[in-house]
């Protein structure tokens, strides 16, 4: 057997030291990859080992980049001008790569995943990829593992064996598995952001420890001092890094972490720091925390050790964003038993009996959709009303777009969709991107900010009855484009956790919708502020109960969870990340769904009943309290397909006859809306969504309206 040549493993001096016949082979060998793909394209001087296995979908390497033997290439790569992949290094999935990469041999770079839903074997789950980026002149050992997601900045270093889990600052050197902060390459004193701080904040983020949100304020900070901003390289990428690394990681441990203490803080400190935070022209050293509370505030943090997942490509992204939380917790909590809403078993015994009754409340709703519709139009103002006898207001026209939307696929037919969207359109505050409500007369209110609870909302409604009619805000809305890191924890801190949860969460899902809209119109968000919104989340979320704040004595877990389907709406599942502890979630849910004063039957309404089962779909991958979670679902969809109203809809409240003559029981848009959008989350939850025969596609749509990368 002839003896394989050096240059086999050791390309990189071939073209200096190869004969005539050797360059032609190898010539031939490059040809041969790329003929007749426009996909695949080979720089001058390449070198391509025939002993490595490239099976790309495309492929592209720059000037004198090299595959050695053994290597083992799939998916999509791109890599830059002088770039060594050596031997046995396997690079699969879609990875970018800059110019001057070295990466020593045996490195796995594995830019997809598999997802993990319950009950499918993993062979046959479909895979995800997220892709992985490499700036230039990044040297990577041998042993390395970078795994889906990842993004590794310039001039960075991976020692041996290290495990990348999460983003690597540019200038950093991080090893260990998994990769932790050593020391800088490149010290990032050229972004003018001190070294000390940013060296701190990528110490505490890539360990993922106690104070990693302290890190964002750390950089920030330094670079206020300084009077540079915050960019994404050096530090501040670092500091970027660590808030969106410790989400994935939240998820993966359930151990120790965050619990508030401290008085709640007042209302008129939510609203100042609420509308500071959308105000332009706000002072940034007023609205600074600096001094007075770390991004944890005064919660205590005791973070558990990172987990360790070897070379699995499950470390990579432990909870797939598909599945919200999918991973189950170590130690799960016994399990107790099932919920009960007074209806009786036998209604809900039969999936088929089930599912038929649903198929026959859709095709009713269907059918008199537009009469419900008309029901609500005032043809004097030309506006929808919740009800007739009530005045117009603006989460009416929105509720309407939602209710046509899903039953008729079509704008509300009493008003051309252009002239819809050019009114809700002109409600916006053109300086700060608020709507205002209404007063009784139809006219907007002066002088509100997004402190106010309907200006909050109406990010979410007239945002997205605007998507669903093809458009969008005109204006930037301030509330995110004025915002900073520090003025971000301040706000998370000012509200009223301890002793109204629910409007706390309301606002922290007005905030994350706008992060939302601002993303999707192209504005710039300031460096830091999602990293500090979904960092302060994850850092102060009760393992205990996988929410934030507390019970009170006359609402129970009332508050917690409604607030927690709030805050997490607009946050963890509008943009697809992992909850902290999802198991948790569904343990607290269970158990407040439980409680008579809300669930006994004429007491539920659609908040008390979305509030529970968005929550509980959310999570649903875990596959944890199954048969629990389904019973209560089913059991809550079977009587909630009893309260339709003959042409008028739901009301927001059971109607019984009890409560006849009250406001909430009352046939209107906005019960209409949340209940048509409930009935599709307990279905799905009880496995016959299809019957359905609709998708909520706005407000309470299921899937995720986009990803933060």
């Amino acid at each position: 057997m002839p003896a394989i040549a050096a240059h086999e493993y050791s390309p990189w001096d071939f073209w200096r030291e190869a004969s005539v016949d050797e360059r032609d082979a190898q010539l031939a060998i490059q040809h041969a990859l790329v003929e007749g793909r426009a996909d695949h394209a080979l720089g001058e001087q390449c070198f391509v080992s025939e002993l490595a296995s490239i099976d790309n979908d495309a492929l592209r390497l720059g000037d004198r980049t090299y595959v050695a033997a053994g290597a083992y290439l799939t998916g999509d790569l791109n890599a830059g001008a002088d770039c060594s992949i050596n031997p046995y290094t396997v690079i699969r999935g879609r990875v970018t790569m800059g110019d001057g990469v070295r990466i020593g041999a045996h490195t796995s770079i594995l830019g997809f995943n598999h997802s993990m839903e319950s009950g499918t074997p993993v062979f046959r789950q479909p895979l995800t990829s997220k892709g992985i980026e490499i700036g230039d002149d990044v040297w990577i050992g041998s042993h390395v593992v970078i795994l889906d997601g990842v993004r590794v900045g310039s001039h960075s270093v991976l020692a041996a064996s290290a495990v990348v889990t999460k983003d690597v600052p540019a200038g950093a050197v991080v090893g260990g598995n998994p990769a932790r902060f050593i020391r800088w390459r490149v010290e990032p004193d050229d972004t003018g952001v001190a070294p000390d701080a940013a060296a701190d904040a990528a110490a505490r983020g890539v360990d993922g420890g106690a104070g990693t949100g302290a890190g964002v304020q750390a950089v920030a900070e330094s670079a206020a001092e300084e009077g540079a901003p915050v960019s994404e390289t050096g530090a501040a990428f670092a500091a970027a890094a660590a808030m969106r690394a410790i989400v994935a990681q939240a998820a993966a441990r359930d151990g120790d972490a965050v619990s508030a203490d401290g008085p709640p803080p007042s209302a008129a400190t939510s609203a100042s720091v609420a509308d500071s935070l959308g105000d332009p022209t706000a002072d940034s050293a007023g609205a600074s925390v600096a001094g007075s509370a770390p991004v944890a505030g005064s919660a205590k943090v005791a973070v558990s050790a990172p987990v360790a997942h070897s070379t699995s490509a499950l470390a990579a992204d432990p909870i797939p964003a598909a599945t919200f939380g999918s991973t189950p917790t170590p130690t799960p909590a016994p399990t107790a038993a099932p919920a009960s809403t007074g209806a009786p078993a036998s209604s809900v015994d039969d999936t088929t009996g089930l599912a038929e009754r649903v198929a026959e409340l859709a095709a009713r709703a269907r059918a008199e959709a537009s009469t419900l519709l008309q029901r609500a139009w005032n043809d004097d103002l030309g506006l929808f009303a919740d009800r007739p006898g009530t005045a117009p207001t603006i989460r009416a026209q929105a509720d309407a777009v939602e209710i046509a939307d899903l039953l008729l696929r079509t704008a509300p037919p009493q008003a051309p969709a252009a002239a819809q969207i050019l009114r809700l359109q002109d409600w916006q505050d053109a300086a700060t991107g608020a709507v205002a409500p209404l007063d009784a007369d139809g006219q907007q209110q002066a002088g509100l900010g997004f402190s106010h609870g309907d200006v909050a909302y109406h990010v979410l409604s007239v945002g997205y009855g605007l998507d669903l009619l093809g458009s969008a805000f005109p204006a930037p809305l301030t509330w995110v484009t004025a915002a900073t890191p520090e003025r971000v924890v301040e706000f998370c801190e000012s509200l009223p956790w301890g002793s109204d949860a629910w409007n706390a969460g309301h606002h922290i899902d007005g905030f994350g919708t706008a992060i939302l809209w601002t993303r999707r119109a192209g504005h710039p968000i300031p460096a830091g502020v999602e990293e500090a919104l979904f960092g302060w989340l994850t850092l102060n979320a009760d393992p205990h109960t996988g929410m934030w704040g507390a019970a009170t004595a006359d609402g129970g877990l009332l508050p917690v969870v409604n607030g927690f389907y709030r805050a997490s709406r607009g946050t963890f599942a509008q943009f697809g990340m992992p909850l902290p502890y999802p198991e948790r979630v569904i343990d607290t849910v269970l158990r407040h769904a439980r409680d008579p004063r809300w669930f006994a039957p004429g007491a539920r309404n659609a908040c008390n009943v979305l509030d529970v089962a968005h929550p509980l779909w959310l999570t649903r991958g875990t596959g944890y309290r199954g048969d629990d979670v389904r019973d209560l679902a089913a059991r809550l969809l079977s009587d909630a397909l009893s309260t339709w109203t003959p042409d008028a809809g739901f009301s927001f409240r059971e109607p019984t006859p009890a409560a006849r003559g009250l406001a909430e029981t009352e046939p209107g848009l906005q019960g209409t809306e949340m209940w048509l959008a409930i009935l599709w989350y307990l279905a799905d939850l009880a496995g016959v969504s299809d019957a359905l025969g609709y998708r909520p596609r706005g407000v309470h749509r299921p899937e995720p309206a986009a990803a933060l990368r």
